[in-house]
């Protein structure tokens, strides 16, 4: 019997179990299914919803009840001022990681200033600086080609063509002393950590999220790497994990770096820090 969108709502009353904000999640996967917004679920609540739209919605509150996040089911998540298209070759665009491109905005005044985005995934950030700068040149560089294909994919729908996309692990093979900013939001979670069987992690790919060296491999590789790219009184932006704060600063002051500072999240927790590299009269 065919049901009505008010009757599909109700039904997922399970995702309770997996989520404190199940009556979202199950809006989005409905308007996702049916291809209408929100909007339309709360004003046609009586709308009959053909059998087969009603299989594939049970079919994503089955996948969800089985953990798997809301973005990856419906392929998009918001980030800075659009949606990105995700899928398991990503991490899901958290919005802290929207600190790093604020404080770059803010740090690199420059009118036509080149940038690196390492491990840009999605291309989260990378696109962001992009639409927010059209004149300056963006690099988006990543080890996975399937996800340099998802952030090819973004910049395409976003109509972007100020981004050069470039298959690489972090500095090696970019030009020397040529980036005004490098910015990444690298793995920097240590392995066998508790929470990486939460939420939505175990879906995510984990050679995104864990690093060797209880968490500081990949940032202390881009630190020792960035310093041969950066322009001097280039800027070095890293995304690191609740408690390497002062790990990082302490690895940025041995490799060099000077006005070194961090910035922290909406919870108040030191979520990035910044660093300067061979500033004037300094080495």
């Amino acid at each position: 019997m065919a049901q009505t969108i008010r009757q599909l709502l109700h039904s997922a009353g399970p995702l309770a179990t997996v989520s404190d904000n199940w009556h979202l999640e199950s809006e989005l996967l409905l308007s996702h299914v049916l291809e209408v917004s929100r909007e339309h679920l709360f004003t046609w609540p009586d709308q009959v919803v053909p059998a087969e739209h009603d299989l594939k919605f049970s079919a994503l509150l089955k996948r969800r009840l089985q953990g798997e996040p809301v973005a990856y089911l419906r392929g998009r998540q918001a980030f800075w001022s659009f949606e990105l298209y995700v899928d398991h070759n990503v991490l899901i665009p958290r919005p802290e990681t929207e600190l790093l491109v604020e404080t770059a905005l803010t740090l690199l005044a420059g009118s036509e200033s080149a940038v690196a985005d390492l491990g840009t995934g999605s291309g989260a950030i990378a696109l962001a600086l992009a639409t927010e700068k059209p004149a300056w040149e963006v690099w988006a560089i990543d080890q996975s080609a399937a996800a340099l294909g998802v952030a090819q994919k973004n910049a395409s729908l976003l109509g972007l063509n100020n981004l050069r996309f470039e298959q690489g692990d972090w500095c090696n093979n970019l030009p020397t002393q040529y980036f005004h900013g490098i910015i990444a939001n690298p793995p920097y979670v240590e392995a066998g950590n508790s929470h990486l069987s939460e939420g939505s992690l175990p879906f995510e790919p984990q050679a995104a999220l864990v690093a060797g060296n209880k968490g500081m491999a990949d940032i202390e590789t881009i630190i020792e790497q960035s310093r041969q790219c950066l322009k001097p009184d280039g800027w070095l932006l890293l995304e690191h994990g609740f408690d390497q704060s002062s790990k990082v600063v302490a690895a940025l002051a041995a490799a060099g770096f000077s006005h070194i500072s961090t910035e922290n999240d909406l919870a108040g927790i030191a979520r990035i820090a910044f660093a300067q590299w061979q500033v004037k009269g300094l080495k």
